[in-house]
Order: C-alpha cells, then sequence, then structure tokens
C-alpha cells in the first residue's frame, strides 16, 4: 500500500513537473527567430507588465506642458485646483446608499444620474457638470472637507491642472493643442516606435503651442493610479499611487511679450463694437514686440475641433488680404527714395485718372492738392501719378526695405540654445506680396510683365498686393523708428520650474536681404502725412480722443461669394508726439460705402490703452 502511495505521488510530481515546465518555456523562451532581441526581451516582461495593468486604473492629472505667461507673468495658460476623479469599480463595492446620496447631493444631482454615470465608466474620468463635457468640476473647500468625510470607495478629490484658465477664451496667438497623427508620424518618428509618445498624444495645433510644441510639450504626466482586480473591485491596502515625472525642471514656462489685461479688455471691446471678421495688432513702438493680438470670430473652445468653428482657429492678423489705401505709405515712400517725387509737389485731381479704368473715391476730385495733402485726403489720382514714374524695380526695392511682402515675425534661421532646427514663433503669418509675377516668353529670355495699369493699381493698395495686419502694424513701427525694421516678437524667454532660464529670443532687427533701409528723412515725411490724415484728413473722424494720434485708413474691393465686400483698415499710433504703441486694425468684408468700422476700432483701442496706463499710473 505504502509502495503503490509512493507511485501515484511520483507520478502526481512529475505531471505537475510537465507543467511548470511548459508555463516557464511560455514566459521565458525567446520568440520566433524574426523577432528581435529587444522584442523578445519586451515579451518575457510582459507578464509581469500586464499583471499590472490588470489590476490598475490611471487617470492624468497634469499633462505635464508648460504653460505661457504674459509680460508681467501673469498666467495665460494653466492653472490648478481640486477635483471630483471616479473609478470604474463595481456597484456593490462603492458604499452605503446613505453614503451614494451625501455624494449626490454635494454633486447636485440624483443618485440614479450618479449611479448611470459611474456604471457606464470603462476608465477613470473626472466628474464634469455635463456627462462627457466640459472642464471636470472646480470644488470648494468645503466639498473637499465634505468629500472627505465620505466613505465610499472609487472617488477622490485630486489636483487638477487646468490648461486653459476658466473665464478667458483661448487665443489664436497662443493656439490650440488637438490630436493630429499625421504630424505626430512625422515629427516623431523614433518616439513613437520607442513608445515614449503615442498617436493619441495631444500636439500643437497652431500659434505658439505648435511653434514650440517639441519644447514645451514636458518630459511626462503625472497621473494617479487606483488598483482593482479582475472584476473590478478595489484591491484592499494599495489604494491611489501618483506617478510624476520626477524632474524640478519641468514643465517649462513660456515668458510672452503679450499683455493679459490689455489682450482682453481689447477683446470685449471689438466683441461689443460688433467686429465679426477681422484682427486687432497693438506693438510696441519702440521694440516691435507684441502687446495684443485678437483675431475674430472668437476661438471659444480648444475641446471640439470641427467644420464649424474652423474659421475660429484662423489668426486673421496673420493672414494676408488687400490693404488698400494703407498701402500708399509704401508707394509714397518708393517715390520719395526713388527721387520722383517730393512732399510739396503739387497734384491736380478732377476725380478721373484718364485711364487703366481708375478714379478717385471723392467724386469731382480733391482739386489741386500736395503730396502731403494727397496722402491726407488718400487721393488715388496723385499716387497712381507717382507710381508710373517708378519702375516696378524702384517700388520692389522699397517694399523689401520696409519689411513689406515678406514674413516679418521673429524667426531663427539657424539652430540655437534648446533649439534643434530653424524657429518661427508665428508659422500661420503669410508673406503678403506686391506683385504677382507673371512672365512671357521671349526667346530664351523672360521679362516681367508690370505695365502702367498694373503700377497705378498697386499703388493703391488693389490688384496683387497683399498685407496683413501684423505686417501692417510693423510697418508703422519701422517709419517711427527712422526706417529701421524690426522682428516682432511674441516670446522673449524661456524658463525651467525653478525660475532658471533656458533661452532668451532678444529683440532684433530684420534681416533686409540687401534692400537696405529708407533714409530717416523719408520717414518723417511719411509720419508727418500719417499725422494730417487724423488732423483735417480722411481719419479725422478719430480727432478727438484722450490721446492724439495718426495714422493712414484704406479700404479694399474685393468680392465675397461673388458680390462686392470691402475691408477696411486702420494703422497707426500714438501718442502722436511721443508715440509708444503702433496698432493696425482690419474689419473684413464690410458692405461697401459703409463707414469705416477699423477707424472707429483704432480710435476705441488708444483710448483704452490711454486708459489703462493711467490705472497703472494711480496705482503705482
Amino acid at each position: 500500500m505504502a509502495r503503490r502511495a509512493a507511485i501515484v505521488a511520483i507520478l502526481l510530481t512529475m505531471v505537475m513537473g510537465l507543467y511548470i515546465i511548459r508555463l516557464a518555456w511560455i514566459q521565458l523562451a525567446p520568440g520566433p527567430q524574426h523577432v528581435s532581441a529587444a522584442a523578445a526581451a519586451a515579451a518575457r516582461g510582459n507578464w509581469k507588465r500586464m499583471s499590472v495593468v490588470q489590476r490598475q486604473r490611471s487617470l492624468v492629472l497634469d499633462t505635464g506642458r508648460g504653460d505661457f505667461l504674459d509680460r508681467s507673468g501673469e498666467a495665460i495658460t494653466g492653472e490648478t485646483y481640486t477635483t471630483l476623479a471616479l473609478f470604474p469599480i463595481v456597484a456593490s463595492s462603492r458604499g452605503a446608499e446613505p453614503e451614494l446620496q451625501k455624494l449626490a447631493k454635494l454633486l447636485d444631482v440624483s443618485v440614479a444620474e450618479l449611479s448611470a454615470r459611474w456604471d457606464r465608466l470603462r476608465e477613470p474620468a473626472f466628474w464634469r457638470h455635463t456627462d462627457g463635457k466640459g472642464n471636470p468640476l472646480r470644488l470648494t473647500e468645503q466639498q473637499v472637507q465634505q468629500l472627505s468625510q465620505l466613505k465610499l470607495q472609487g472617488i477622490k478629490a485630486l489636483p487638477y491642472r487646468n490648461r486653459y484658465i476658466e473665464g478667458h477664451f483661448p487665443k489664436q496667438a497662443i493656439g490650440y493643442t488637438s490630436q493630429h497623427p499625421e504630424w505626430l508620424e512625422t515629427a516623431y518618428p523614433q518616439e513613437l516606435a520607442s513608445g515614449k509618445r503615442k498617436l493619441t498624444d495631444q500636439v500643437g495645433g497652431s500659434g505658439l503651442e505648435k511653434s514650440l510644441d517639441k519644447l514645451i510639450r514636458g518630459i511626462g504626466a503625472t497621473s494617479v493610479s487606483y488598483f482593482m482586480d479582475s472584476r473590478f473591485q478595489p484591491l484592499k491596502g494599495l489604494d491611489l499611487r501618483v506617478t510624476e515625472p520626477g524632474n524640478s525642471y519641468y514643465p517649462l514656462q513660456v515668458d510672452t511679450t503679450l499683455d493679459l489685461e490689455l489682450q482682453n479688455r481689447i477683446e470685449a471691446y471689438a466683441d461689443a463694437q460688433g467686429l465679426k471678421e477681422g484682427a486687432i495688432v497693438v506693438l510696441d513702438a519702440q521694440s516691435a514686440d507684441i502687446v495684443a493680438m485678437v483675431s475674430r470670430p472668437a476661438m471659444k473652445s480648444t475641446e471640439r475641433l470641427s467644420e464649424e468653428n474652423s474659421k475660429a482657429l484662423i489668426n486673421h492678423a496673420l493672414i494676408a488680404v488687400p490693404p488698400g489705401s494703407v498701402f500708399k505709405l509704401v508707394t509714397e515712400a518708393a517715390a520719395l527714395e526713388a527721387g520722383v517725387a517730393w512732399e510739396n509737389e503739387k497734384f491736380t485731381c478732377n476725380g478721373e485718372y484718364g485711364k487703366y479704368g481708375l478714379s478717385c473715391w471723392k467724386k469731382g476730385g480733391h482739386g489741386h492738392l500736395t503730396l502731403r495733402e494727397g496722402l491726407a485726403q488718400s487721393c488715388n489720382i496723385a499716387f497712381a501719378t507717382i507710381a508710373e514714374r517708378l519702375s516696378a524695380e524702384q517700388f520692389e526695392h522699397t517694399a523689401a526695405a520696409l519689411g513689406i511682402a515678406r514674413q516679418v515675425g521673429w524667426h531663427a534661421e539657424k539652430p540655437f540654445g534648446p533649439f534643434r532646427e530653424p524657429l518661427r514663433l508665428l508659422g500661420e503669418e503669410e508673406a503678403g506680396q506686391l506683385f504677382v509675377r507673371r512672365s512671357t516668353a521671349d526667346g530664351e529670355q523672360k521679362r516681367l510683365v508690370i505695365d502702367g495699369g498694373v503700377m497705378a493699381q498697386s499703388a493703391i493698395g488693389q490688384r496683387d498686393v497683399l498685407m496683413t495686419p501684423l505686417q501692417a502694424a510693423n510697418l508703422v513701427v519701422t517709419l517711427l523708428n527712422g526706417g529701421r525694421v524690426l522682428e516682432p516678437r511674441l516670446v522673449s524667454e524661456i524658463r525651467y520650474a525653478n525660475g532658471q532660464r533656458m533661452a532668451k529670443l532678444a529683440a532684433k532687427r530684420a534681416d533686409d536681404g540687401g534692400a537696405g533701409r529708407i533714409h530717416p528723412a523719408t520717414a518723417r515725411v511719411l509720419l508727418r502725412g500719417m499725422e494730417a490724415v487724423v488732423d483735417h484728413g480722411t481719419g479725422q473722424s478719430i480727432r478727438q480722443g484722450i490721446w492724439t494720434v495718426a495714422g493712414k485708413s484704406g479700404t479694399a474691393d474685393v468680392l465675397r461669394v461673388g458680390a462686392p465686400s470691402v475691408h477696411q483698415w486702420f494703422t497707426g499710433y500714438g501718442p502722436a508726439k511721443s508715440p509708444r504703441y503702433a496698432v493696425a486694425v482690419l474689419s473684413k468684408y464690410r458692405p461697401p460705402g459703409s463707414s469705416n468700422e477699423a477707424t472707429k476700432l483704432f480710435r476705441g483701442v488708444m483710448d483704452l490703452i490711454a486708459k489703462i496706463e493711467s490705472e497703472h499710473e494711480k496705482n503705482v
């Protein structure tokens, strides 16, 4: 009997041994020959990882993405507040009915709705006012205290890093983040292959969020894990575990040149005045730093990007459109630089140019007037006349010297500091243009076809001429700086989380591409003409205000869905005697013959700036 028992025991041991050997072979043996050594090693360790994954459910508290600050250090993006997290555990393990009733009351919902939303969870989620929509609930200190006293499983009050601050709409200059798998595949192929990035990651879609994405995306997220078994029941004793990068240098902070208070107040003013489509750009008159950049329609949400709100994602401050008579500043500069006209030269305007179908906006004309008065009254005849005295090359040379017909925003053509490739802060900025180079074959030679009609139409900002509001504002800064073209800057520094500087983006002059600069005397003539515009010319309706201002208005004829329409412009500076700001305003697709909305908005923006500066002086 004892012998038989011993034999049975040996057989059972052998069978168990075979099962153990087989299990070890499955878990530890190398895979097929075509699998790499790294993949085989990963497979051998996979059972360990999977056993953990089956037990934990994670929720991201902070993506680790860098934040943007305004020039005074006020946060444009990023705020931390306490919210409620729910973990998908079975109803039987959550807690007693009275405790659930207390939680439902705290959340201002019924127990039935609370339970239904909780039952639908398959992954951890933050509680939101509307199921699946809006920002996570913002808990008060009293609510946090009440939650801590509830005897419930699967809920936790946690610190949450909200990207877009409540009460402030996103800014097109800052941009937005979204899922963009195609761009990720192009920009981060190695990181995708290694698993450091996923195709579902949020990336910058426009503005600074996009141009600085590779730097500000951070080094990893902070997440919380809640441990459960395969039946979605909590594992006793394990509770929550927070995982974070553990690098005190991150996330980064980006110091912008924006004045958030001014930006927000201009946005509110533009909306109150009914600006439907267009832009307002405010530059520092000395440095060309971008103090405010407003684009309409407003970008109200970055959570759901669709065809319906795609127009709001466009930064109209960077889109090139016909500038109309604003471009007469460039035409006059070209004529003065070429020596084919002078400030007090007299012209006669009877309302018709007599060719090219060109006429003056004023019926009957302006009569006799000087070139300065021609700018003040925006006389088409005077400017068509001086344009025909120019060659296309002279016109293009002066436009290039003024930074026109190219991108003017701050950029670096070579890698520097932490940037491993060239950098352009405003990647969406369009270059604008003066002429479209239509060529005709002449044997083996090709020549540019620019006749008198093209010159005359271009002189008044029509034909093929295009300009962005940013370029229009920077043109004014160029004149105020005696002809020196600066690059409008949106970022001044990038710093580590501890405040230490990572990179400085210094204000700088633009590369003239060999065009040089206009003479300071030419700039002074144009500034005097802009003062005359507001004093007694086409802009005299805005003569009264807190500051005396100067500038140039413009109206460009365009078509929208085949129907006539106009773009209305005003670009200028203030205070006129000691300029501190240059402002360009564009109101797009206005009814022909309507009053210039851009001129009115320019006056309002200048008064708003003056009020804010006065308020700050009183508080000092």
